[in-house]
């Protein structure tokens, strides 16, 4: 929470909705519900599953082992992003990122979203143990998709590191 909290004042006036924040923390293994959607006036928080990108984890361990801001690398990238407009691409409904950190900032031109996907859900974990991956982009449950899409808006914080 300490990074995600200097990384919004950092960020100042380029995240104007300061209201929720999410947090990916990719130092727990996939299979574990690790975005943590915090409402920052009651500090209530939704916990939810979350993919990380197939170049992040070459041996599909479960566990985000590198991060990467390279175009092709199918990895995901550490640092806050603001949440952009919603838009209907391949995987359906997801909501634009920009990445705001040099470790992210090509995020926009990966198209490294928030999407729901079909492999990431509670039945994966149990029939697998860990969740598919994707190509760098913060894939969510197709069941919770709307609830994530609706409740992070535009112009807010998401942060993704190992925290």
């Amino acid at each position: 929470m300490a990074k995600a909290m200097a990384a919004l004042q950092r960020h100042g006036d380029a995240i104007p909705n300061r209201d929720l924040v999410g947090i990916a923390d990719f130092a727990i293994a996939s299979g574990t519900p690790r975005f943590h959607l915090v409402d920052m006036a009651s500090g209530r928080t939704t916990t939810l599953l979350v993919s990380h990108g197939k170049g992040s984890d070459p041996s599909h361990s479960g566990m985000l082992q590198r991060f990467s801001n390279i175009e092709g690398s199918e990895a995901s990238s550490s640092g806050a992003y603001r949440t952009g407009d919603i838009y209907v691409g391949k995987h359906g409904r997801s909501r634009r990122l920009v990445g705001l950190d040099p470790t992210n900032c090509n995020a926009l031109g990966r198209a490294i979203v928030v999407h729901g996907a079909w492999y990431v859900s509670p039945d994966i974990v149990r029939q697998h143990g860990k969740l598919g991956r994707s190509q760098g982009c913060l894939a969510v449950s197709t069941a919770e998709l709307e609830q994530v899409l609706t409740r992070l808006g535009t112009g807010r914080m998401i942060y993704a590191d190992k925290v």
